[in-house]
């Protein structure tokens, strides 16, 4: 007790210069650490914005299936499958379904990867481990389309192209949402950055007063 007192008998006695001294200091520590911490949030959004520059644009721009159709079921078959992303694995079952759109016969895939994953399955489960969990899976999707034979898919203007998917990962909303963090990352960082260059600005003109 005696020696908090003390220090406060202390502080009180220090001249206003001294005191002065030390609101300084702390102040431009306190705008050191800010300016630090808006960098990083820059940095931080810079990084990110370069993955997703050779990570998701490449992929929303691979994705060619940009029209909204209407699609008619036509036929729907259970494969088993051994083989995927290129490799052999275990028996597996999967969808193939076959639908009419724009006129014309097509395959549907249930995602731009399923088609990359294995171009002979409209869906994969997602669950391989176990095959009879996996087979359920598949037989509950195709049910659901004989129930709704006509639905939503995306296609595209290509002649050649014979597949629509049923939906879409890289569409313009899942690209913007993937922009969003990084951008509000650097608008804040910016903020950050001019509020302490504002700040020491006006700190400069009052000393000069």
């Amino acid at each position: 007790m005696r020696t908090v007192c003390e220090m406060f008998v202390w502080q009180c006695l220090q001249s206003p210069e001294a005191m002065g001294k030390k609101l300084v200091m702390a102040q431009k520590r306190g705008e050191t650490r800010a300016l630090c911490l808006g960098v990083a949030m820059v940095v931080g959004a810079v990084i990110t914005y370069y993955i997703l520059g050779t990570t998701v644009l490449p992929l929303y721009q691979k994705s060619v299936w940009t029209q909204e159709s209407t699609c008619h079921l036509i036929e729907t078959n259970i494969r088993d499958q051994e083989e995927l992303e290129g490799k052999r694995v275990p028996q597996y079952p999967c969808l193939w379904v076959n639908v009419s759109s724009v006129g014309r016969w097509a395959v549907l895939y249930h995602t731009e990867d399923t088609r990359d994953q294995n171009h002979q399955c409209s869906y994969i489960p997602s669950s391989l481990d176990n095959y009879q969990v996996a087979r359920a899976d598949v037989e509950k999707v195709r049910a659901r389309f004989h129930e709704h034979q006509d639905f939503f898919c995306f296609s595209t203007t290509r002649e050649n192209e014979t597949s629509v998917l049923y939906r879409r990962l890289y569409g313009p909303q899942n690209l913007l949402f993937s922009l969003f963090w990084p951008t509000f990352l650097l608008t804040g960082g910016l903020l950050i950055i001019v509020m302490v260059k504002i700040n020491q600005s006006l700190s400069i003109l009052a000393a000069q007063r």
